[in-house]
C-alpha cells in the first residue's frame, strides 16, 4: 500500500483530468467559493448520477447549476417546482394537431442532460415520483410510447431546508435515488468580500463551454478505471454494515438513534463517489480520505433516525461523523 500511495497520478488519463480542470475554471469566473459543492456536482455529472442540493436561499445553488451546464455543449432545463405542476408539465404529452387530425408526442423539459429542479419539495407528490422514476429508468413513456432520456441526463435539485410550510418532503425510499446530498454552507468573509467586489465592481462574464457529452464520456470512463483495492472496499462494506449493526462497531448507543440504516446502492454510491473524488484530486487510485470525504454527501440522506434522536437533538449528520470515527480503516 505504501508503494501505492507514493505513485504520481497517471498519466493516461491526462486529457479527461485537463478537462475537468477547465470545466473548474469556467466556473471559478463566475462563482466565488463553495469548491465542495463544484466537487459533488463534478462527482455526479461523471459518475452519471444524480445530486441533491439543499442549502437557504441566496448561496448561489442554481446559479452554480446553470453555470456548469454552460461550461459543456449540451442541453439545459431548468424547471421551477410549484404546487400546481403537473406530472404531464415536466415528461411531456400529445397534442392534438388540427391540421392532420392526429395527436403529436410534444416532449417536456425533462429531455435535457442537465436538469434544474429548483425547489423539488414544493411540487406535490405524482411530479416528484413522475422526476424520480425518470431518474431511475433513465426513460419516460408519453401516450404509450416510451422515450430514452439522452446521456448524460443529471437531474440536479434544489430544496430550501427553513421553509416547511406548503412544501412535500421527498420520502426516504425515494430521496435513496440520489447519489448525493450536498449541504451548501455560508461563504467565509474574504469569499463574501470577493462576492460584493464583483456584485458592484465587475461586468458580465461569458462562461466558454469546454467540452461536449463525448468527453463527459471519456471522463466517465477514465473514472471507472480508478482502482478501488480490497482494502478500500472492505471499508466501504464496514461503514455502510455499521448504520445497520452499530453494536459489532462498538458503537451500541447508536442502536437506539437508527431506525433504518443505508442500503447495498449506499455502498456501490460511496465507491463510485470516492473514484471521482479521487480522479477530481489527480490520482488514479482510492485513500480512506476519498471515502472518509465522500461519505457524509452519500449517507446524510439515507439514515432513518429514531424518534429518540429527535428528542436527543442527534441528527443524521452527527451520525455519520460518529460512524467514521469509530469504523477502523483495514
Amino acid at each position: 500500500m505504501a508503494q501505492q500511495i507514493e505513485r504520481e497520478p497517471g498519466s493516461g488519463a491526462a486529457h479527461e483530468h485537463q478537462l475537468i480542470a477547465d470545466v473548474k475554471s469556467q466556473i471559478a469566473r463566475v462563482i466565488v467559493g463553495q469548491d465542495d459543492l463544484i466537487d459533488r456536482l463534478l462527482i455526479a455529472l461523471i459518475t452519471y448520477n444524480h445530486a441533491l442540493i439543499e442549502g437557504v436561499p441566496g448561496l448561489a445553488k442554481t446559479l452554480t447549476v446553470s453555470t456548469l451546464a454552460h461550461t459543456l455543449r449540451s442541453t439545459f432545463a431548468r424547471i421551477q417546482f410549484t404546487p400546481d405542476l403537473l406530472p404531464a408539465d415536466i415528461t411531456g404529452t400529445l397534442i392534438f394537431n388540427p391540421r392532420n387530425g392526429d395527436f403529436e408526442t410534444r416532449l417536456g423539459p425533462l429531455f435535457a442532460n442537465i436538469v434544474l429542479a429548483d425547489e423539488i419539495n414544493r411540487a406535490p407528490a405524482k411530479v416528484q415520483s413522475a422526476l424520480l422514476e425518470a431518474m431511475q429508468e433513465r426513460q419516460v413513456t408519453v401516450g404509450g410510447e416510451t422515450h430514452p432520456l439522452p446521456t448524460p441526463f443529471l437531474v440536479l435539485a434544489t430544496q430550501n431546508p427553513i421553509e416547511q410550510e406548503g412544501t412535500y418532503p421527498l420520502p426516504e425510499a425515494q430521496l435513496d435515488r440520489f447519489m448525493l446530498k450536498v449541504l451548501v454552507r455560508y461563504p467565509q468573509r474574504e469569499q463574501e468580500r470577493e462576492i460584493l467586489t464583483r456584485a458592484l465592481d465587475g461586468g458580465e462574464v461569458n462562461i466558454e463551454p469546454v467540452t461536449d457529452a463525448a468527453g463527459i464520456a471519456s471522463v466517465h470512463a477514465a473514472v471507472s478505471a480508478v482502482e478501488v483495492n480490497d482494502r478500500m472496499r472492505e471499508y466501504v462494506i464496514r461503514l455502510v454494515e455499521a448504520t445497520r449493526e452499530p453494536e459489532q462497531y462498538r458503537m451500541g448507543d447508536l442502536g437506539a438513534l437508527l431506525e433504518y440504516g443505508a442500503s447495498p446502492r449506499a455502498g456501490i454510491f460511496l465507491a463510485r463517489a470516492a473514484q471521482a473524488f479521487a480522479f477530481i484530486h489527480g490520482r488514479d487510485y482510492v485513500l480512506p480520505e476519498d471515502v472518509k470525504a465522500i461519505a457524509p454527501d452519500v449517507l446524510r440522506h439515507r439514515l432513518v433516525t429514531t424518534y429518540e434522536a429527535e428528542a436527543r437533538s442527534v441528527t443524521a449528520e452527527d451520525i455519520v461523523t460518529r460512524l467514521l470515527e469509530g469504523v477502523g480503516i483495514p
